[in-house]
């Protein structure tokens, strides 16, 4: 006697009939779909086992339901894109969510390389200097008035020249009798240090720090033969050309500030009335 072959769910006989097997268990087709079939998130209806059932992120589609959501192209075998449940092929996703570039205006397409900047975007063929027009691509840049340069284009531009060097400024420049310099090149006259972020001066319209003004061109005090730079509002006192500093016009025996008060002079000195007396 030949054993019976059923359906695992509902029992009947399978013998002549089209059955699916599932963990090794035979199901009649309508079992099998009743129990098992993915319905179909186009249609809704169940994808059935005649049908080729397409998924993507657990969710499932007949072959002829799984297209753009826009153009309705098929998506089969095709690259697409989600977009808040939606499936879109990949040129409906581009024109409505990818960037557009800001010289061109076209979309910058999915997986081209594009250049970003404060919010725009460009193909990279697109981000141009705007001087020599070549590709700037991951080179440095510097943007002025909308438009974008390479670094050499800019500075044979917009950039000052040192009047020392006569190279660009591009940073950390000082400015001198209206001419820029690079702090590098402004230098004392005298001893060549930097004078960028300390007090100077100038004569004849050079620049001097203030040691070697005052050793090239101060007057020496007679008190204490250090030069007097005058510099800041310091004072001193002058009589017969030769001059003093404030602390060191004083009086050469008993020592007293001679500063708002007469005094005598005796050769190279100078006394107080009272020590003056006996001259």
């Amino acid at each position: 006697m030949t054993e019976r072959y059923d359906c695992h769910y509902c029992k009947e006989s399978l013998f002549g009939k089209k059955y699916v097997l599932r963990e090794e268990n035979p199901y009649c087709v309508k079992c099998y779909e009743s129990l098992y079939s993915n319905n179909c998130e186009e249609c809704k209806k169940p994808i059935g086992c005649n049908s080729k059932d397409l998924s993507y992120k657990d969710r499932h589609w007949h072959e002829d339901c799984f297209h753009c959501f826009q153009c309705k192209r098929s998506l089969v075998d095709k690259p697409f894109s989600a977009k808040e449940e939606q499936l879109l092929c990949t040129e409906c996703y581009s024109n409505e969510y990818s960037s557009k570039c800001h010289e061109c205006k076209k979309t910058v397409m999915p997986g081209t390389r594009k250049m970003e900047h404060k919010g725009n975007s460009w193909h990279e063929t697109c981000f141009i200097c705007q001087r020599c027009q070549q590709p700037i691509g991951t080179k440095s840049f510097i943007p002025k008035d909308n438009q974008n340069y390479c670094v050499p284009c800019y500075e044979k531009q917009f950039a000052m020249q040192c009047v020392q060097c006569k190279k660009p400024i591009t940073t950390g420049g000082v400015t001198y009798r209206d001419q820029p310099w690079h702090k590098d090149c402004f230098l004392c006259t005298g001893c060549k240090n930097q004078l960028s972020g300390q007090r100077f001066t100038s004569r004849d319209e050079f620049p001097y720090c203030l040691n070697c003004f005052c050793n090239l061109y101060a007057k020496k005090c007679a008190g204490c033969t250090n030069p007097i730079s005058g510099i800041g509002g310091s004072k001193y006192i002058s009589f017969e050309e030769r001059q003093w500093h404030n602390d060191c016009f004083n009086c050469k025996k008993c020592s007293v500030s001679l500063v708002g008060r007469g005094f005598l002079a005796e050769r190279d000195d100078v006394l107080c009335p009272e020590c003056g007396k006996d001259i």
